[in-house]
């Protein structure tokens, strides 16, 4: 065996892969990803006793599961590349593939377009504990395909010894040649050899190579570094496409049938699995019980998540204080307390809400109910031109987008993830409260409607309302009208499978390294952007030269009882002076059609750094207190007497209900940007993002507030 062996591990979805992966490695994983793409891939080193362990080492890579090798989309082109090499790739020297013991014809259909590829094989049969007396005898599967199988339960440690010996006799084995179970048609002969004259010559001129090609490539394909010439040639003979693809398939699932099937006792009885179903799925109680586990999401989210965010905040602002007390006063200090620290907790701010989803996520996909989920919301998502898994992100969007975005990534297909990235931004989160309990509280009345329902409460509601509807308008606008989001919607085929108890190791240990790309990467980006944003509304500092003297500040104060009042004017001259103060100035004739002063172009570009962050920045704007937030009846106050040059009032209502909506439709969050540019990899779709929710927040909110002008409610 050579130093170094690759051996990769494969197989349908939900049959065990990463699970082997972790027994085989002893979860020494290293996650990144794929180049130039958001699917994980995660390698370690193989654990090996004995002799085996003298002859070196093997590396062992974890695969996206797939149904088949057949390719569509980019991410579907993985596993292909992956187990021949192609590409980047290196040639891994063993393909492992399991095959769920209770599904084996379904998961043969991928052995055997390994075996005709000629890969080294090595089957490992899963999930033989639930087969129990159905589970097939593997060494006749074996003499049936000429590779070997393995009988296995890798969270428990059951045949793991025999996989490994049967990866290192494989590995020292000769290369095999194609093995084809099956026999072509004169006119797909045909067809073949004009492929495989136009096949890169960096690919295998195999008959297996040219029949992917003919497969997998047509006029609505994603499939990326394909060659032109190997298009053209593909769209010429694929003039039957329906009659080439039975012509296959039937031909893989006759051999199963005729020398797997007779090799099977029988399969497990899957009747509870049936009778759980008949509730999951029905179209009345499915969707109560769904409603009943999402709101058990929510409020994690929401609400179960506030005492360790509340905890994160206060360990900062009391790291903070601890620090500003240690430096001297000056812009060193103001950089490493209100930047670097700053910075760093508007990133750790967001972890525990992205742990909790994940473990939710994890434990819903680990027990087979995410399966039904999506099957269940496809009914309706599909109106709309979204995925069915599109609705698990885009109600965690109610609390934070950015572990909404990260959620995405239970979805196969980009095109999908994409057009759910792009409107899940628009659903209310919860960095969106503060803002509207602040505007409701400050400038619409306690009263009733009707008697019966408060108008603050209402106004709330609405707001919920009109995000949810917003975002699912925009889905059906964007897949109609940019092109990325226009693919064709495939039909919607997902696997049910057999309900399980959710490994929790494995549920936390995906959790956690999920988080930490986000924090590793994404936070990055959210750190330096809000570093950016401190110096902009830092730079210049106020010298005594500008500065406004003690007597001017107290004239122009309406209270001057404390030192903190005196501080906060000094602050609000700053603020005025800064590049952030002349920006929201210079803004100001954009934003003055919606209703909006220069203060609140201020309040908006502070809000980049998070949108809660415009009521503090409101705050210092109005000198209205150190302690300024949506509590705080001092800032409500002075929102209510701001005057105009004119002396109209600044806030009214309308005002108020136009910067609500803006709040509701803008981007305003550099964090969702930033996961977007990561999750992406590219700066066009954050730029697109950011570009249409702030002309549609524009246009929305300059509606509002024009039309209520004319209708006389200014």
């Amino acid at each position: 065996m050579s130093e170094g062996a690759l051996v990769v591990i494969g197989g349908n979805p939900n049959t065990g892969k990463t699970t082997l992966f972790n027994a085989l490695t002893g979860r020494r994983a290293k996650i990144g990803n794929y180049p130039g793409i958001t699917v994980e891939r995660r390698q370690a080193t193989m654990k090996l006793d004995g002799a085996a362990a003298a002859r070196g080492s093997i590396e062992v890579a974890d695969l996206p599961g797939s149904y088949s090798l057949l390719a569509h989309t980019g991410e579907e082109q993985i596993a292909l590349e992956a187990m021949l090499g192609l590409g980047t790739n290196r040639k891994p020297d063993v393909v492992v593939l399991c095959v769920d013991a209770t599904q084996v014809t379904r998961g043969w259909y991928l052995v055997l377009q390994a075996l005709e590829h000629g890969v080294r094989v090595v089957v490992a049969l899963t999930m033989v504990d639930e087969a129990g007396d159905a589970a097939p005898d593997p060494s006749a599967l074996g003499r049936a395909t000429g590779c070997d199988v393995v009988s296995i339960v890798a969270n428990r440690g059951v045949g793991l010894d025999r996989l490994r010996e049967a990866i290192v006799r494989a590995i020292a084995r000769p290369a095999p040649e194609p093995l084809w179970k099956w026999s072509f048609s004169p006119a797909m002969t045909r067809r073949l050899d004009r492929v495989n004259s136009a096949l890169p010559a960096s690919w295998p001129r195999t008959d297996a190579m040219a029949l992917w090609a003919l497969m997998s490539i047509d006029g609505e394909d994603e499939l990326v570094g394909i060659d032109d010439r190997l298009r053209r040639v593909v769209a010429e003979v694929s003039d039957d496409p329906r009659a080439i693809d039975d012509e296959v398939v039937e031909g893989r699932y006759r051999w199963i049938d005729r020398s797997i099937a007779p090799l099977l006792p029988g399969q497990p009885d899957h009747s509870l699995t049936d009778r759980i179903d008949s509730i999951l799925l029905h179209r009345v109680a499915g969707y109560a019980v769904f409603l009943g586990a999402m709101f058990v999401v929510f409020q994690a989210l929401f609400a179960w998540s506030d005492p360790a965010i509340t905890l994160i905040e206060d360990a900062l602002t009391w790291l903070g204080g601890e620090v500003r007390a240690i430096l001297p006063a000056g812009i060193f200090s103001d950089f490493i307390v209100d930047g670097l620290i700053a910075g760093i907790g508007s990133v750790l701010v967001f972890l525990p809400q992205i742990l909790l989803l994940f473990f939710f996520i994890g434990l819903m996909e680990d027990s087979g109910y995410l399966a039904r989920v999506a099957y269940l919301m496809d009914r309706i998502m599909r109106s709309m031109n979204l995925h069915g898994k599109a609705f698990v992100p885009m109600l965690s969007g109610f609390a934070c987008a950015v572990p909404a975005i990260l959620a995405t990534r239970t979805m196969e297909r980009r095109r999908d993830r994409l057009l759910t990235m792009m409107v899940v931004p628009l659903m209310t989160c919860s960095a969106r409260l503060p803002v509207y309990t602040l505007v409701i509280a400050a400038l619409f009345p306690a009263g009733q409607v009707l008697g019966v329902f408060p108008i603050q409460g209402l106004l709330m509601v609405c707001m919920y309302l009109f995000s949810t509807v917003t975002a699912l308008c925009a889905a059906w606008v964007l897949s109609r009208l940019v092109a990325p989001l226009r693919a064709k919607r495939l039909p919607f085929v997902i696997e049910l499978p057999p309900y399980r108890r959710p490994r929790l190791a494995d549920v936390l240990r995906m959790m956690w390294e999920r988080s930490r790309l986000f924090l590793t990467e994404a936070g990055t980006v959210i750190l330096i952007c809000t570093a950016v944003l401190w110096f902009l509304l830092s730079f210049p500092r106020v010298t005594p030269d500008t500065a406004p003297s003690h007597d001017d500040l107290i004239a122009r104060m309406s209270s001057a009882d404390t030192a903190a009042e005196l501080d906060n004017q000094r602050q609000g001259e700053q603020l005025h002076q800064s590049y952030g103060g002349r920006l929201g100035r210079a803004i100001e004739p954009a934003i003055a059609p919606l209703g909006f002063d220069w203060k609140i172009g201020v309040g908006i570009i502070g809000a980049f750094a998070a949108r809660e962050v415009f009521v503090s920045t409101m705050g210092v704007v109005y000198s209205a207190g150190a302690g300024a937030d949506e509590t705080n009846t001092t800032l409500r106050q002075r929102m209510r007497e701001a005057r105009r040059k004119d002396d109209r009032p600044v806030y009214t209502p309308l005002v108020g209900l136009s910067l609500m909506i803006f709040f509701a439709l803008a981007c305003q969050c550099m964090s969702t940007l930033a996961v977007v540019r990561r999750e992406t990899r590219s700066y066009r779709w954050p730029l697109f993002l950011f570009g249409y929710m702030t002309a549609l927040a524009w246009i929305a909110s300059f509606l509002v507030y024009q039309g209520g002008r004319l209708l006389g409610l200014a």
